[in-house]
């Protein structure tokens, strides 16, 4: 029977379980994938441990496979669904978990790879890259001007950067100092996190700054919306919606099509958006690599790999 990585309970690393599986069956508007990467995010541990997305209203039901994002070859389509046939390759956002031998994804939400494209950059692609493409597109700054990018080292940040730096954003990221290396690299000015992290961005942005990109939330995302020009220019994808509305900001529109898909892959094959892959763990080893992105410490993005 076809493995999955799941999560039994609601908690910590201790529900999770590899267990064998029914082969899912596409329903209308569906696509079955035979999975050949997917995709590590901070949301499949903070989903594990409870985490509700906005719009999330099923209960979720148990065993539940880890994942958010696939790349692989399409088995079959579901009623329905046009454009997709057996033997595509494609990339898109799992219905019920991805990581997985077998996975269904949203046929609206599906896109087909590029021959150019690896299985594992385009596993990467639906979840971190496309909520960056859509926040960066929302705050639609000219060339010249200067974005904020707090968390700036995570997956979503290291998109967020590279996305804005090609459309000629000067980029101002907070994150560690131990990735200071990393996103100077992408021309992007560091600013260590920490205390005194809005005084030292004050420093490095004297004018001020045009739009905040929050991945943090919290108090970051509140000191973050002091230093903003314009407060119609401050997005968050680390805070409640009540909460930066009540700052003047807005959460991120997500536009969750296949446009945006296949926007990032053009990225990537056009050289303005490097997935940074720093881990790839064998489907076997699923547990060890949320465990990497789970420790906070991961660089770039982590990504799952499953034999053909």
């Amino acid at each position: 029977m076809p493995k999955a990585y799941v999560f039994t309970r609601y908690g910590g690393p201790e529900t999770e379980a590899f267990v064998d599986v029914d082969r899912p069956s596409p329903g209308p508007g569906e696509v079955l994938v035979a999975v050949r990467a997917a995709g590590v995010n901070p949301v499949d541990w903070k989903l594990r441990q409870g985490y509700r997305r906005p719009g999330d209203s099923a209960e979720r039901v148990f065993p539940s496979v880890l994942g958010n994002e696939v790349a692989g070859v399409v088995e079959e389509t579901g009623e329905g669904v046009t454009g997709f046939a057996p033997g595509d390759e494609v990339f898109g956002t799992a219905v019920a978990g991805g990581y997985a031998e077998y996975a269904l994804l949203a046929a609206g939400i599906t896109a087909h790879k590029p021959a150019a494209l690896s299985f594992a950059a385009a596993a990467t692609l639906p979840v971190a890259a496309a909520t960056a493409y859509d926040g960066v597109h929302q705050l639609g700054l000219p060339a010249g001007a200067t974005l904020l990018v707090t968390g700036a080292g995570g997956g979503v940040g290291v998109a967020a950067v590279q996305i804005a730096r090609a459309l000629g954003v000067r980029v101002v990221g907070v994150a560690s100092e131990g990735k200071k290396a990393f996103l100077e690299s992408l021309g992007v000015v560091h600013v260590p996190s920490g205390p005194g992290w809005d005084e030292r961005v004050r420093a490095a942005a004297p004018e001020g700054v045009d739009g905040v990109y929050d991945l943090v939330g919290g108090e970051v995302l509140h000191s973050a919306a002091g230093l903003v020009k314009d407060p119609a220019k401050l997005i968050t994808a680390g805070a409640p919606a009540e909460e930066v509305a009540a700052l003047g900001g807005a959460r991120v529109l997500r536009a969750r099509d296949a446009d945006v898909l296949r926007a990032v892959a053009d990225l990537v094959l056009a050289g303005d958006l490097d997935p940074h892959i720093t881990g790839t763990f064998p489907l076997e080893r699923a547990d060890e690599a949320l465990r990497e992105v789970e420790s906070g410490h991961a660089r770039g993005k982590t990504v799952i790999e499953v034999a053909g």
